[in-house]
């Protein structure tokens, strides 16, 4: 209005008016602008600094924070007691005061992505969880039991871990309520990141400790944890396939595939626990595929171990849970039989196909199969390359797979940089470094990290892969 004032010819009886008026607006609205950014900022900060943990462990942006905050305060309260918009906002020192406080907490703001980046570093599993999440675990490190709603982020299937009222860990827990005793228990002494890898370490040190007894198959299946059972049934079928084939017995270990799988039904159709049921289910989907290839062989009159090449992978042992198992087709096979063949090259997979065809669920079902952990991450056009650095450099570090869903949602720019990201990955894996630079950080490398994409061709709005990515 002023402005539209000062360009008109009958100004001049009030052009000084004008211009003080002009002028105060301006310095109105400079100050709400800077309010506004220091509120946001504030909001976010206030509920993390509150907490001790935190203050004590970032003296120098709690100092900070506590400066601006008895500003804030003072300022909140003047406007509550006089709320007149042009005496509040009418000075010039507030609008100073307000620019050094908003300085001040971007440095605030700095210091605590710093902090997340270093317990990130020391944790890799921490690069999966937001911002939000990973304070609100650090800003409860005196309550270990404050882990616990995260833990399913962090770990593949830990859904709770057994706390004893001294605190001692001696189990996890699946979601489906299976219960796998550490090998040996464990304090949560320390920082929270470093109890955590112990916790990542007494995992896969029971999950390895578990063992094969010398029953019946019947009887054993309901013994164990259910991917041990699934594990140990897939290396027993591997070397009683390969003996039978180098023994010339194949037909008649076909039929003892097809007897084991008879025995489970029996089983099935039986009364069994809902824990007993849902390893059965995995194993039977499992047993049948397995039944399948040895009739396959039969058919195509093996002779020799060497007529083909066992595919093989590290295991991860990566706590699953008692989970369902993917049924294994013709065409998952052969999706199996190029993802492996791809990892052998220290590459990537891409299954590509319409929607609701299975492409996630197959990779995250051969994640299983090798005791992985696998992250989906579902991709938009809003994904910058910050938060795709941030996931690589968890994936990198801890070693677990990735799957980005739709991935060529993702705008073209962005995965232009991706695809270098990636590359610095797969050529530190090649190069056996235990050490790299990602993304001007200097991180750990796991040389079992791998990447997956899945696309959905021909879709609106969906960008064609860079050269560099294909």
């Amino acid at each position: 209005m002023t402005q539209s004032m000062t360009f008109s010819p009958y100004k001049k009886p009030f052009e000084e008016r004008i211009m003080k008026w002009e002028q105060q607006l301006t310095l109105v609205s400079e100050i709400l602008d800077q309010w506004l950014t220091l509120q946001r900022s504030w909001m976010y900060l206030e509920p993390i600094f509150s907490s001790e943990d935190i203050m004590q462990q970032l003296p120098l942006e709690g100092k900070r924070f506590a400066t601006v905050d008895r500003m804030w305060r003072k300022t909140t309260d003047t406007a509550k007691r006089n709320p007149l918009v042009l005496k509040v906002c009418g000075n010039q020192k507030l609008l100073d005061q307000f620019v050094e406080a908003n300085k001040l907490l971007e440095s605030v703001q700095k210091g605590l992505a710093d902090y997340l980046e270093t317990k990130r570093l020391a944790f890799a599993r921490f690069f999966f969880l937001s911002n939000d999440e990973l304070l609100q675990i650090l800003s409860q490190t005196k309550n270990p039991l404050a882990v616990q709603p995260h833990l399913r982020k962090c770990f593949e299937a830990i859904e709770t871990l057994d706390f004893q009222p001294n605190l001692e860990i001696t189990a996890m827990n699946s979601k489906e309520r299976e219960k796998v005793p550490f090998d040996k228990p464990m304090m949560p002494t320390g920082n929270v990141e470093a109890w955590l890898g112990e916790v990542e370490r007494r995992m896969r040190a029971s999950v390895r400790h578990q063992a094969y007894a010398s029953k019946r198959r019947p009887d054993w299946v309901r013994d164990w944890a259910a991917m041990v059972v699934l594990a140990v049934s897939a290396i027993y079928w591997s070397k009683e396939a390969e003996d039978a084939i180098a023994a010339g017995t194949v037909g008649a270990y076909a039929e003892k595939c097809n007897q084991d799988l008879l025995d489970l039904t029996d089983m099935v159709r039986g009364r069994l626990s809902g824990q007993d049921r849902l390893t059965l289910g995995a194993l039977i989907t499992v047993d049948v595929h397995a039944r399948d290839v040895m009739q396959e062989l039969v058919e195509a009159k093996i002779e020799r171990p060497t007529d083909f090449e066992w595919a093989s992978i590290s295991y991860g042992y990566e706590y699953l849970g008692n989970t369902p198992r993917l049924v294994i087709t013709p065409l998952t096979d052969r999706c199996y039989m190029t993802l492996m063949s791809a990892m052998h090259l220290n590459l990537g997979g891409a299954p590509a196909g319409p929607a609701g065809t299975g492409k996630t669920e197959t990779t995250k079902d051969l994640a299983k199969a090798l005791a992985k952990q696998c992250v989906v991450f579902n991709c938009s056009d809003g994904l910058d390359y910050l938060a795709m650095g941030k996931f690589f450099k968890g994936l990198a570090s801890s070693g677990a797979w990735a799957c980005f869903d739709e991935f060529n949602r993702i705008d073209l720019e962005v995965l232009s940089v991706v695809a270098q990201q990636i590359l610095t990955i797969q050529l530190a894996i090649q190069a056996k470094v235990k050490r790299f630079i990602f993304e001007d950080t200097e991180i750990d490398l796991n040389f079992s990290c791998s990447v997956f994409i899945t696309m959905n061709p021909g879709y609106a709005g969906r960008s064609e892969l860079p050269d560099n990515l294909k």
